[in-house]
């Protein structure tokens, strides 16, 4: 016998109805419109193979050097004897003293001007911190990286007015963690229904609303919250960031959630109940919000990849530490064919992943290049490659794998997290930007030169004479535009041969492939748009293999160019070659799979079997099992009003 249906929730009278148009309008308006600066991938994606930005690879200063160092060799050192990571995966808690310890090291002001009383580090060594402290726990990795990449330090940098970064600021670096609360219960990645208020009242803003997911938020101490402030006379509205001091009267900590990873993660549903915050504390102008949030994670996502880069290096010691004593069949798994590929492809990825983190935090750092691809792309890219390399190094582990640190412990074994390693490391692929929001995100950018010249021809709200005046640039455009899309140095054996230096692999040849490809990649993305037009946003399968397409794409071309400078810096440039080939050999077969899958999927007939499964049709197919989810809504009721519940926060003593 099948289950009913479930009844279909409508939206509490807060929740605010938006249409699909409406909602794209938010988003795009949130958008950076202008490109003041060159961007690599954005060129990629146009055809344009743009070596000179990214080679000869940005260096960091001598000073900045220094500093970086000197900071890493503190935290190791306090990794490797006050973390105890085995306790915070036990305890589902970073203690106290560790917070503490973390707080004497500066660890909270790692990105904070040292006038503020940080350390003043570059993202490159932020980056590389974030990587080293998220080994020893992705907790710890998670809080820091929370409370100063979109947390309050980064907002108030770029936005942030001198009084409000006097006030906020020193104490980001040595005593407070912050939070960043975008989300709700019913709202994820469409913020064009964010429901929590921000009301005018006098010198302050009158709070309303309930934030879900706030990483850092059962434990901070000051909150970025997105609240949206109803037009008005003398006001423009619109979602507005404002800073909230966390104790706060009518701020309510509900709940702190659980999760299959990240244990340690102080993440929560915190209530907002007529709590005033004074217009002081408003970051921009009203309305600025959303623009605020997407600035600031246009280098606030190179963190997160940051770590999933560590997450890849220590996949690697232990893959290789274990095939090489667990032997079967007379010899080490390691050199079984099926074991070793794995081990390649661990090895490869975790190269390839660190020269997309480096060059793109380097490229933010010199703030010569606009990023906002290239950091969205390595988010991308990092959060899928990481999954990977951890689900085969369980697989390299076996049973071992499977089980827990603390049984192998138990039984006399070495206590290997890989179990949780892959736990912890799924998450990303949601943070800060899902796999399938990063590829919109990106299509879109990739795309906007398309739009900005041939737009209103497919926007159906536009006149004839817009449509008129759209088709005369379009034409300009494209004459000049198509032709260099046939021939190119990709196709000149003698190209890039920098790259193929005496005595080392050659590398030229896969940058010509780069480069071959990026033509190609702009002449699929022409033949979509002028097949689907205005239907090309609903072809998110094409969209997302164009992405995934651009991304491998990126990644081949830092990790050729990682490997030059590795070379001509004496620093393992043989082996850096080795990898480089490896990962770009390895990287064209998924590019090769990807430009057939343009064309030939299934993405037609999945549409089909989608409305099929929702229409009820295949509800007998679920027969024969039983369903052990708890009774509840679906989504929980985020009504405006007291708390109900406790407060949980639990401030860091």
């Amino acid at each position: 016998m099948s289950a009913a249906p479930p009844t279909p929730q409508t939206p509490t009278p807060r929740q605010p109805t938006v249409t699909e148009a409406e909602a794209r309008r938010v988003a795009e308006a949130a958008r950076e419109q202008n490109w003041h600066k060159p961007s690599f991938a954005k060129e990629l994606f146009l055809g344009r193979f743009r070596l000179d930005l990214i080679h000869p690879h940005p260096t960091p200063t001598p000073e900045a050097t220094t500093r970086g160092e000197d900071f890493l060799a503190r935290l190791r050192t306090f990794c490797e004897s006050d973390v105890d990571s085995a306790r915070i995966e036990r305890e589902a808690r970073i203690p106290d003293e560790t917070v503490r310890g973390l707080k004497e090291l500066g660890a909270l002001g790692m990105k904070i001007d040292t006038k503020y009383g940080g350390l003043g580090l570059t993202q490159v060594y932020y980056n590389k911190a974030l990587a080293l402290a998220g080994s020893a726990s992705p907790a710890i990795g998670a809080l820091l990286s929370a409370h100063q990449s979109i947390g309050v330090p980064q907002p108030l940098k770029l936005f942030g007015t001198d009084e409000q970064k006097e006030r906020f600021l020193p104490r980001c670096a040595r005593t407070d963690i912050s939070a960043f609360l975008l989300t709700e219960p019913d709202v994820g990645s469409d913020p064009a229904r964010l429901a929590t208020r921000a009301v005018p009242d006098g010198d302050d803003y009158v709070l309303d609303g309930v934030k879900l997911w706030t990483t850092n938020g059962v434990v901070a101490d000051l909150l970025v919250v997105m609240a949206r402030v109803p037009a008005s006379e003398g006001h423009k509205g619109g979602i507005t960031a404002f800073v909230v001091e966390a104790d706060s009267e009518g701020v309510t900590v509900e709940n702190r959630n659980a999760f299959m990873g990240l244990r340690g993660l102080e993440n929560g549903v915190t209530r907002f109940h007529q709590v005033r915050v004074p217009a002081a504390n408003r970051i921009g102008p009203e309305g600025a919000g959303l623009r605020i949030a997407l600035t600031t994670l246009n280098t606030g996502r190179l963190s997160l990849p940051a770590m999933c880069a560590g997450a890849g290096k220590w996949c690697l010691k232990i893959a290789r530490e274990w095939s090489a004593v667990r032997e079967q069949w007379g010899r080490p798994v390691a050199y079984h064919e099926a074991v070793g590929a794995k081990i390649s492809f661990i090895a490869a990825t975790s190269f390839a992943l660190e020269a997309v983190v480096d060059l793109a935090s380097q490229m933010a750092d010199e703030d010569r290049n606009d990023i906002r691809i290239e950091a969205a792309l390595a988010k991308l890219y990092g959060s899928e490659m990481a999954c990977l390399m951890a689900d085969e190094l369980v697989q390299i582990r076996g049973g071992r794998g499977f089980e827990t640190a603390d049984s192998l412990r138990a039984r006399g074994e070495r206590g290997v997290p890989a179990e949780q390693m892959l736990r912890d490391l799924r998450i990303n692929r949601i943070f800060e930007g899902s796999t399938e929001i990063m590829h919109l995100l990106i299509a879109r950018e990739a795309v906007d030169a398309h739009l900005s010249v041939a737009g209103d021809l497919i926007d159906p709200d536009k006149s004839l004479s817009d449509k008129a005046r759209a088709g005369a640039n379009a034409g300009v455009f494209y004459a000049k535009w198509l032709p260099r899309l046939v021939a190119g140095p990709g196709q000149l054996p003698r190209s890039y041969t920098e790259f193929h230096p005496p005595g080392h692999l050659d590398l030229s040849a896969h940058l010509r492939y780069v480069e071959r490809c990026a033509r190609k990649l702009a002449r699929s993305t022409f033949y979509a748009m002028s097949r689907w037009q205005g239907r090309m946003e609903t072809k998110q399968g094409f969209l997302g293999r164009i992405v995934d397409i651009g991304a491998e794409l990126f990644a081949m071309s830092a990790a050729c160019v990682r490997a030059e400078w590795l070379r001509a810096e004496g620093d393992h440039g043989r082996e850096a070659y080795q990898l480089a080939d490896a990962f770009c050999r390895q990287a064209r077969l998924r590019v090769e799979e990807l430009f057939g899958r343009l064309w030939a999927n299934t993405d037609d007939l999945d549409r089909r079997v989608v409305k099929q499964v929702l229409s009820g049709a295949y509800e007998w197919l679920e027969e024969g099992v039983v369903d052990p989810s708890t009774e509840g809504a679906w989504i929980a009721d985020a009504t405006p009003g007291p708390s109900q519940r406790e407060n949980v926060r639990r401030p860091f003593c």
